[in-house]
């Protein structure tokens, strides 16, 4: 998936913050803890080379996957079988074990109401501590979405950082009320006729590095990342 600046027509949006008239509403957000498994090491056992018999040949093993009764394959039960599974376990544990990742999801249902197909949006989810009003942090997110007119859509992206980088002492101490603010928005989408929509107080540049490192790396089968 490619993020590119199009040739387009900025429009400045001016409006309240009313869900009404924005063409893009947040409907509900949130966030929350995560954890995410750290991927199991790839280890290909380099035991004995599987011995080619009978059991193996092509319309034996096709009659294998057709029966109902799930039959084992006769080479996990075979010498050299047993002998690769356990190479491949002793390999597993003496290989390296990553560690879980921390982090943060953070999630947006919004409504496209702009009337045509958006192609691209720009959200932030923004915190401010209620015990110090000067600590404001704002997450910012990049999202493909390909989103038609009236279609709902859960946006969701996993980000290590969290709501805030530091917290004042007096919001420590109320740790079991609530510490934050938070306010959800829209600042800027890219419909696909190549027009923009965006806040009148956003700017694209103050991201533009942002978004750069975070298409800079091949995109899977993930909708948002984080900015």
């Amino acid at each position: 998936m490619r993020f590119l600046l199009k040739r387009t027509i900025l429009i400045l949006l001016i409006v309240p913050a009313c869900f009404s008239q924005e063409p893009v509403p947040v409907l509900s957000s949130r966030w929350f803890r995560t954890v995410r498994p750290a991927a199991k090491p790839n280890v290909t056992a380099s035991g004995p080379v599987k011995p080619v018999n009978p059991d193996e040949k092509f319309f034996q093993r096709k009659a294998r996957e057709q029966r109902t009764d799930n039959p084992r394959d006769p080479y996990e039960d075979s010498i050299e079988g047993r002998s690769a599974a356990m190479d491949k376990a002793v390999q597993e544990s003496r290989a390296p074990q990553p560690d879980d990742v921390n982090g943060y999801t953070y999630v947006a249902d919004i409504r496209n109401d702009s009337g045509m197909t958006v192609d691209i949006i720009f959200w932030e989810y923004r915190f401010t501590e209620i015990a110090n009003k000067a600590n404001v942090v704002r997450r910012q997110f990049l999202c493909g979405v390909k989103l038609k007119h009236a279609e709902r859509r859960e946006l969701s992206v996993f980000s290590l950082l969290g709501p805030s980088d530091a917290l004042d002492l007096k919001s420590l101490a109320k740790s079991t009320e609530k510490l934050f603010e938070e306010h959800v928005q829209i600042n800027r989408i890219e419909l696909a006729d190549g027009n923009i929509l965006q806040r009148n107080d956003w700017k694209y540049s103050d991201v533009k590095a942002a978004v750069e490192r975070a298409t800079s790396a091949p995109w899977g089968n993930e909708v948002c990342r984080a900015l």
